[in-house]
């Protein structure tokens, strides 16, 4: 066991949580108060110390030429990284500990039923363009995520909504068609930027830290801090250079010869030897991201159950956590809940590479010696192609034949993502079950890249979210995860620990683990030392 300097060291370089410290200093004999006391300095030391100034240089993967500003199509890390962190902002931020706390809102309060919510605004918020924030503004915003004709990726989040209602110049109310106790945490969706009632929404003007000056698609964006930033406490550059980079090879390379200040998913196989370059730091984060493979349910072979669950079993996820993400993560059990969120099954049995299963599940459905066409590429995640290797390896073994089809990295998300049959994704999570099932799992929802649908998990679906009971809600949401597991149509082999490495002359404060990168508001919440 760690002692109790190096576990502080540990949180103070944002490579444990703040849960995580509390529960080690614990086991380790310190008092309550101690670690509390610790912990207010820590936050303290780290927020009294920003300093204004400097271009933050940011290589970053997930960058593609077919690329827009508007929040509502923003799929990866790049455009991400710009509107989040730097351009725009929601209602709803999520913190360091995962709570939701006001940004553009002021406060909220709900019925006590959970089906309406009313929100005040904050006052004086300014748009890029000098215009000031108000309710109409808001409610224009989030119409654009709603309504038949919308292709916004967030309008299964906002479904719920029945009605938005102006109550004044600076309040809101949403009724919602059932109740939603986690309803906050809906309105800090990265999709949900609000924009003035004048924008197209393409043209960058939000409410963010920083002004867009330059912004080409995949390739580079330029902004410059906004003086007018209602947040006196953020957006400490003058200025931020995004820079697409997908290869992480590259991105290393130019972190490593001072082109870039920070990168995003560090190379796995080489961080060891990135964490001993002089001037170079390497940041850990355990949140919610996780690899899938995910299948379309309404596309033969990937149709019928027994070719799902022989795949399932066909994956060596041990070795796969070992090998491809060198121990940083842990192994996932085919549903996309992680172990931080708070209905977590851990009772469900952990599904483990079998072969006898495998082969009896391929049996079943009549397809052996079948050839699987698994469509993968380093634009989904950091070290997606030997992830597939080494399936395709695991899996022959066993007479389950997988073709890896490597797909260009530019384009990867608009032309291989929900249109291949069988491909690698990256997902970044969300911070509760309802959001993470909403978004992708759903029947309806624009991102369900497993064309799955399944009634009974629909029907919980929609009954957990409205449910105030706690140990019922849990049940439910148990019964959810198994159902993916057995009869979704994703495999997933893994959770992955986000690393970013930074120059050492980037500080922080604790790290938000919501996404990655400081929940994709490093630009904002970031500095350089003096």
């Amino acid at each position: 066991m760690i002692g109790l300097e190096l576990l502080q060291k540990l949180f103070s370089e944002g490579k444990v949580s703040r849960r995580e410290f509390i529960s080690q200093a614990a086991a380790l004999g310190a008092t309550a108060a101690l670690s509390q006391s610790f912990l207010a300095s820590h936050v303290f030391a780290a927020s009294s110390q920003p300093q204004r100034g400097g271009r933050l240089r940011i290589g970053i993967s997930g960058g593609s030429t077919t690329d827009t500003i508007d929040p509502a199509a923003s799929t990866d890390m790049m455009n991400q990284i710009i509107i989040n962190g730097q351009l725009g902002n929601c209602l709803v931020e999520v913190d360091h500990e995962n709570n939701t706390v006001p940004e553009l809102a002021e406060s909220w309060d709900s019925s006590p039923d959970a089906k309406t919510w009313n929100f005040k605004l904050r006052k004086g918020v300014e748009f890029h363009n000098g215009k000031t924030m108000d309710a109409d503004d808001v409610i224009y915003s989030l119409n654009h995520h709603r309504g038949e004709d919308t292709k916004s990726a967030a309008k299964v989040i906002v479904d719920s909504i029945a009605e938005i209602k102006k109550e004044d110049k600076y309040s809101i109310s949403f009724i919602l068609k059932s109740a939603n106790a986690d309803f906050p945490y809906l309105l800090s969706d990265y999709h949900l930027i609000i924009s003035p009632k004048t924008s197209d929404f393409t043209d960058g003007v939000f409410s963010g830290g920083y002004i867009l000056k330059k912004y080409e698609p995949g390739v580079r964006c330029l902004t410059v801090r906004n003086p007018n930033y209602f947040k006196s406490d953020r957006a400490f550059f003058d200025e931020v250079e995004t820079l697409g980079i997908n290869d992480v090879n590259a991105r290393t390379n130019a972190l490593k010869t001072g082109q870039i200040d920070m990168m995003n998913r560090c190379e796995l196989k080489t961080v060891h030897l990135l964490k001993r370059t002089k001037g170079i730091q390497v940041l850990r984060q355990n949140g919610f991201k996780h690899y899938t493979f995910a299948m379309q349910c309404n596309q033969a072979p990937y149709n019928n159950n027994d070719v799902r669950l022989a795949l399932k079993y066909g994956v060596d996820r041990e070795q796969m956590l070992k090998t491809v993400l060198r121990g940083y993560g842990s192994v996932g059990n085919d549903h996309p809940i992680s172990s931080a969120n708070r209905y977590h099954a851990s009772e469900l049995p952990q599904r483990q590479f079998d072969p006898d299963k495998a082969k009896f599940h391929l049996k079943k459905a009549g397809l052996e010696g079948e050839m699987f066409k698994f469509h993968t590429s380093e634009a989904a995640f950091s070290g997606a192609i030997d992830a597939a290797v080494m399936y395709k390896e695991s899996a022959g073994r066993i007479g389950l034949n997988i073709d890896v089809v490597r797909e260009p990295n530019d384009g990867y998300w608009s032309n291989v993502w929900m249109k291949k049959p069988w491909c690698a994704v990256f997902w970044g999570g969300r911070p509760t079950e309802d959001m993470m099932f909403s978004t992708a799992y759903a029947a309806d929802a624009a991102w369900n890249d497993t064309s799955w649908k399944h009634d009974r998990f629909n029907e919980l679906l929609i009954g957990a979210r409205a449910e105030l009971d706690q140990t019922k809600r849990r049940a439910m949401y148990v019964e959810m995860q198994s159902i993916v597991r057995d009869e979704g149509g994703v495999v997933v082999p893994m959770f992955a620990a986000d690393l970013a490495a930074t120059s050492d002359k980037v500080a922080h404060g604790p790290l938000a683990a919501n996404w990655e990168l400081d929940g994709l508001r490093a630009p904002e919440r970031w500095w350089f030392k003096s």
